[in-house]
């Protein structure tokens, strides 16, 4: 299914979310909430003495990725399994008033619950009722029989497995419900634990963060590179077509075999991170089963996450909220593939006119920023394609570029008129621009339209005078220049540097 909107969030004002089908298999939570206050210490012990005004409960853990997806709009199918007890009554309710279809299997052991002791507002205990409880294989066999009949059906475009380590996703389960998934041609979203992955190959993601990842990849730093190493080597120990961590404040970093990409986090208060992973698997698998492409769907699910961690508790994502614009990107731009870069351009340009430039920005001075805040106001979107280091030193020379294209990335990036920027590795923009074939092509300097390379990509070409006396050559002179008048001034007075 391909989506004729711009964005997943065009999408879900569409309404037309309700069309998504997603089928989720772990372990359900109850999520329970004692809230008071306090104002004397216990004669039993030196303890406060909590006065509790208010009980409440909410799904948990796959039950909370069950809530986001609802919140989002789309239609969800739950297997997990429950006690025989009061608490598998409000399980029961909460998939029933939220229109929620389901397979619950009994368990030996208690309902999975979580309660939480708050007081003023700040969480001072938790009492959790967590006994491992291994699914029965003839339970297993019961809940892959399910989910075939749900995806033969097509009443699902998205499998998610969330697995708590609680029991349900037994490697039985994980292998059988990726084989009967993959072999119908629907993705399967994983949200692993422990230290074996082996129970997920095959899998189309899985959405670890940061302490998941170190479980089977060892100490993981929360550095670009560091994630990106590790992680690759993690996707293809499971044999996972993505691969997606989650940073926290740092953002998402998305793996695949054309690369790393690197969505970054926006500086916020965080309340509480009760559940983001919860919202990011919902919805990226919400946004990947409308048709958007993984790069989307995790821009989309990082947005979600930014939403979630302000607010206290388990709080599940709804349309109001990133419709809102809660959620809007509102500083740095993304650097993706050319492929990502078509597919995402395509989107744009349904919504509004897109700008194309281009150049090395080797090192970004103040004409640069102009020329670039001066093609964003010719459209609604700007994508920059940048000179990869072997281009540059194809086009200036082997003592360019001063900075690599990693570095000169990240500081276009964080321009606030740049949506989107894209290393190429010719000479010439021109394979780049035969893919995004954007609306306006603009270009800085003493050119005719009709010779700039790509040109007939493009519906509109636009030349923009440079700024006087700035030019990355004429300030790379200036600087060099006076070095060396520093070092002869310090030569003759005898000094050091």
């Amino acid at each position: 299914m391909t989506s004729p909107f711009l964005t997943p969030k065009d999408f879900l004002s569409s309404a037309r979310m309700s069309e998504i089908g997603v089928a989720i298999l772990g372990d359900i939570v109850l999520d329970r909430y004692m809230a008071g206050t306090t104002e004397r210490v216990s004669r039993e012990a030196p303890i406060p003495v909590v006065v509790c005004k208010d009980e409440t409960d909410n799904l948990g853990g796959a039950g909370n990725v069950v809530m986001n997806l609802r919140g989002l709009g789309a239609r969800v199918f739950v297997a997990g399994s429950v006690g025989r007890d009061e608490y598998a009554c409000a399980v029961r309710r909460h998939l029933s008033e939220n229109g929620v279809e389901s397979r619950l299997f009994d368990r030996v052991s208690p309902t999975l619950t979580k309660a939480r002791l708050l007081c003023g507002g700040q969480q001072v205990a938790r009492f959790d009722r967590e006994t491992v409880e291994e699914l029965p294989q003839k339970d297993a066999v019961s809940a892959l029989s399910w989910l075939e009949d749900i995806l033969d059906k097509k009443r699902a475009s998205a499998v998610i497995l969330s697995d708590y380590g609680l029991g349900f996703c037994t490697r039985f389960l994980c292998e059988a419900v990726i084989d009967a998934a993959r072999s119908r041609n629907i993705p399967v979203f994983v949200d692993p634990r422990g230290s074996d992955w082996s129970r997920y190959k095959g899998a189309t993601i899985a959405t670890p963060n940061l302490a998941e990842l170190s479980a089977v990849a060892g100490p993981v730093r929360n550095e670009d590179e560091t994630v990106a190493a590790s992680g690759e080597k993690a996707r293809v120990a499971a044999g996972l077509d993505y691969l997606l961590v989650t940073r926290s404040s740092s953002g998402v970093s998305l793996m695949a075999q054309s690369g790393a990409l690197h969505i970054p986090g926006r500086p916020i208060e965080v309340f509480d991170v009760s559940g983001a992973g919860d919202t990011v698997i919902a919805c990226l698998a919400a946004a990947f089963a409308a048709g958007f492409s993984m790069t989307e769907a995790a821009m989309f699910a990082n947005d979600a996450a930014h939403i979630v961690v302000t607010r206290s508790g388990t709080y599940p994502i709804n349309a109001r909220d990133i419709l809102s614009g809660n959620a809007e990107r509102t500083s740095e731009a993304i650097v993706v593939t050319r492929q990502d870069a078509a597919s995402i351009c395509e989107r744009w340009k349904k919504d509004g006119r897109v700008v194309f430039t281009n150049g090395c920005f080797d090192v970004l001075h103040a004409g640069h920023v102009d020329s670039l805040e001066r093609a964003r106001a010719l459209g609604e979107r700007l994508i920059v394609g940048l000179n990869s280091d072997r281009s540059v030193r194809a086009l200036k020379g082997k003592e360019r570029p001063v900075n690599n294209e990693h570095d000169r990335a990240r500081v276009l990036a964080a321009l606030r008129c740049v949506d989107l920027v894209v290393v190429f590795d010719e000479d010439t923009p021109r394979e780049l621009l035969s893919a995004l074939r954007p609306h306006v092509l603009v270009k800085g300097g003493d050119y005719s339209a009709e010779s700039l390379p790509g040109r007939e990509f493009v519906e509109t070409v636009v030349i923009l005078p440079l700024t006087e006396g700035l030019s990355t050559t004429e300030i790379i002179k200036r600087t060099l220049v006076t070095r060396q008048t520093k070092d002869t001034s310090i030569f003759l007075r005898g000094g050091s540097s």
